[in-house]
């Protein structure tokens, strides 16, 4: 961890960066951003870890936790909402024996997001698996995904 740590503190010297700038190297680096770390850089750059922790908390993108192999996102925006997205997303979340406020399956396979709108709404209600977007989605079809994911560890298609 030391020598990674390291490295990003010198692009950070060398770039003038910010913190925002540091955070999403930290992120990049370790798919979160570690307490360690924060502690870290806060002894090295005298800077109070509280101030790193105000922007982690105050910008969503950062996360204090690792995060699982595959992200299932399911967007909530009108379209979806109206076409039973928040259904969806209980589905999900059930499949993978989440509680309502986990995220993250505790063997780290999948991470589950909730968009705000991602822009697809003619194919409403839409979940993106990995980069992969799947419409028209329904708890079977959701169902189905998730299942096929873990046993073949990629999915290959829905048959219609």
């Amino acid at each position: 961890m030391d020598k990674v740590l390291k490295k990003i503190l010198s692009d950070y010297k060398k770039n003038e960066g910010n913190l925002i700038y540091l955070l999403q190297k930290i992120q990049d680096a370790y798919g979160y951003v570690p307490e360690d770390a924060v502690n870290w850089f806060s002894n090295k750059l005298d800077i109070p870890a509280s101030k790193f922790y105000g922007v982690i908390t105050f910008y969503p993108k950062f996360r204090l936790k690792p995060t699982g192999k595959n992200t299932i996102t399911v967007c909530c925006g009108a379209a979806c909402h109206i076409k039973g997205s928040d259904k969806i997303l209980g589905e999900v979340k059930g499949i993978l024996s989440l509680k309502d406020d986990e995220d993250t399956t505790q063997n780290l396979s999948f991470t589950v997001q909730k968009a705000t709108c991602i822009g697809a709404c003619s194919i409403a209600p839409v979940v993106i698996l990995n980069d992969q977007v799947y419409g028209d989605m329904d708890m079977e079809r959701v169902s189905k995904l998730l299942k096929g994911y873990e046993k073949e560890g990629e999915y290959t298609g829905f048959e219609y």
